[in-house]
């Protein structure tokens, strides 16, 4: 079984797996630049990661997921965009804003939690059409000017 890492430690396999995504190298600048740290904090916190057997790296050379580094950055990567998702489109959270705070909280949420978020989510989503009022009920309430609370918001028609 693969311990969990720390939140600053699922970032950095998290950033290898996005920096490839992007089609670009994981090399210890590429990952300073992505994550606004300092080079030293990318090469002591991939040193550590190396020591754990979670990634391979040559001094000067590309960060390289093992197995199971690659299964903890894409669990995370995983985390992260179901986070995402539902800010942006059940909550309407703008989307620069759920990035950040789903970067936040996917270190923070059970699997359980995440699991049933997930699946509130797609369900929200891919409902059948008479379902969906839930979802414009939803778009209602978050472009309706705020007043006096909830109790003021009428149904949409």
């Amino acid at each position: 079984m693969i311990n969990r890492q720390s939140a600053s430690m699922e970032d950095y396999l998290e950033a290898v797996v996005f920096l490839l995504k992007d089609r670009k190298k994981p090399t210890i600048t590429n990952i300073s630049s992505l994550l606004g740290v300092k080079k030293p904090s990318v090469t002591a916190a991939v040193t550590k990661l190396a020591e754990q057997g979670l990634v391979e790296h040559e001094k000067y050379g590309m960060v390289k997921l093992t197995g199971d580094g690659l299964k903890i950055a894409r669990d995370v990567s995983h985390r992260h965009n179901t986070l995402r998702q539902f800010l942006v489109e059940i909550l309407k959270v703008p989307a620069e804003v759920a990035g950040k705070d789903a970067c936040h909280m996917e270190h923070l949420l059970s699997k359980t939690s995440l699991d049933r978020l997930s699946e509130y989510t797609e369900f929200i989503l891919k409902s059948p059409s008479g379902m969906t009022g839930s979802l414009k009920y939803s778009e209602h309430f978050f472009t309706q000017e705020k007043s006096g609370g909830i109790s003021d918001i009428k149904t949409p028609e």
